[in-house]
């Protein structure tokens, strides 16, 4: 029998509903990294709308990890206290909560979006942290980029170590990590970013290497019956420079597999403003995720563009992905599973108290 969007994935032996899953969208809107009212809407209500998977925002495993000063963060417990009712209404709605654990590197201590997205003012800002003291390039500044030292590296991995622990201890079902996007991770993948003649850099083995040991750490203390996802940057779409491609992407996937991932999520760019990004178009990005599936047994989740039901079910159908993963397309409609199921003819539950509104 053919999967659709509405078969549910089993991942270890944690069941998704249906292959539907909410991407982490930074919503920059938590004071010292606390989560707040906000949060528990924001992702609430995603799952009130019947996503199978409810992801948070790229969390902050310490404080020079956040993007912002505004970011999410679950680098103390009190952190992960903000978040706990958010994690148990998820799953009282019957979704799967998820975490994306991340740090972001040489492109922290910036302004949020609506404020131009530069670096902050010279009394907020603080130092960032990256394989090579090589700053963003923003337009309108650099912020200082230290090299990271053996023991800089030893931390960073400790501190996804320790909020995975976190997560789990409030109840999340799925860790992500974040290793995309021009963040921190995917700083050390790129011969962009990363020009270290050390066990960290130079090779692509070298390059892959911190990854590999994040991925280790958070899958040592995750549940043995719950998955940990991986996100890539498949390329970083600088064609005319020696940087990651997506066959770079097709050599790592099994090695994460290998470290324990269970899923990759499968976006791209990030690393470079001089990034030559093709037309977004629907689906744009979901070569790339087909190229990853083709090399490795993990399963692997498809972004980009996916905004129509019949297209997301068309990509589950066709095995060009087991998991579908809608960002804007969220922000638009809290409830696009409901109206998918209901456009696809799947007969899934709504909430009780909806009920007199749904589809006739």
């Amino acid at each position: 029998m053919t999967d659709s969007l509405f078969t549910p994935l089993s991942l270890r032996e944690t069941e998704l509903p249906n292959r539907i899953t909410v991407s982490p969208m930074c919503q920059y809107s938590a004071p010292d990294g606390y989560a707040t009212d906000w949060h528990h809407v924001h992702l609430g209500s995603r799952a009130v709308g019947g996503a199978g998977v409810v992801m948070s925002e790229a969390t902050a495993v310490s404080p020079v990890g956040r993007i912002t000063p505004q970011d999410l963060g679950i680098w103390s417990d009190d952190h992960a206290d903000a978040l706990r009712d958010t994690v148990a209404f998820i799953r009282e709605r019957g979704s799967v909560p998820g975490i994306q654990l991340a740090h972001a590197g040489r492109k922290a201590s910036t302004k949020p979006p609506w404020e131009g997205g530069g670096p902050v003012a010279t009394d907020e800002a603080w130092e960032t942290l990256a394989p090579s003291a090589i700053p963003y390039p923003h337009e309108s500044g650099e912020v200082p980029t230290k090299r990271m030292t053996r023991d800089d590296i030893e931390r960073v991995i400790e501190q996804f170590r320790r909020a995975a622990e976190r997560a789990r201890d409030i109840g999340f079902r799925i860790a992500e990590v974040h290793a995309a996007h021009g963040y921190l991770l995917h700083e050390f993948l790129s011969p962009v970013t990363n020009d270290r003649d050390d066990e960290y850099g130079g090779s692509f083995e070298n390059r892959a290497r911190i990854v590999r040991e994040v991925t280790e750490a958070v899958r040592e203390v995750w549940p043995d019956e719950d998955p940990v996802f991986v996100r890539i940057s498949a390329t970083d779409w600088l064609p005319e420079r020696d940087s990651w491609t997506v066959e770079d992407s097709a050599r790592l996937a099994p090695l994460l597999a290998e470290a324990g991932a269970d899923l990759i999520d499968v976006s791209s760019g990030g690393i470079h403003p001089d990034q030559q990004v093709p037309e977004s178009g629907p689906g744009y990005q979901v070569p790339y995720a087909e190229r990853v599936k083709a090399a490795t047994d993990a399963a692997v989740g498809a972004v980009g563009g996916i905004t129509e039901p019949e297209q997301a079910d068309q990509l589950i159908r066709n095995d060009r992905a087991d998991l579908v993963f809608l960002a804007r397309e969220h922000l638009r409609n809290p409830y696009f599973a409901l109206e998918a199921a209901h456009e696809l003819g799947a007969d899934v539950e709504w909430p009780k108290q909806y009920e007199r509104g749904r589809f006739r």
